[in-house]
């Protein structure tokens, strides 16, 4: 009974993998400018009705 491994454990690195980290990446940053906008035309809304 021997117990051949034809089949080779191929070790994919991660180059697949870097296009969606990339991508996550840059909706992360886009969610963030897009929070932070709203922040700031939240800030001008309540600065315009204080004064």
């Amino acid at each position: 009974m021997t117990h051949s491994h034809a089949h080779r454990h191929h070790h994919h690195h991660t180059e697949a993998a870097q296009p969606t980290l990339s991508l996550l990446r840059m909706s992360a940053l886009t969610r963030l400018a897009g929070a932070g906008a709203v922040l700031v035309l939240l800030w001008i809304a309540v600065l315009s009705v204080l004064d």
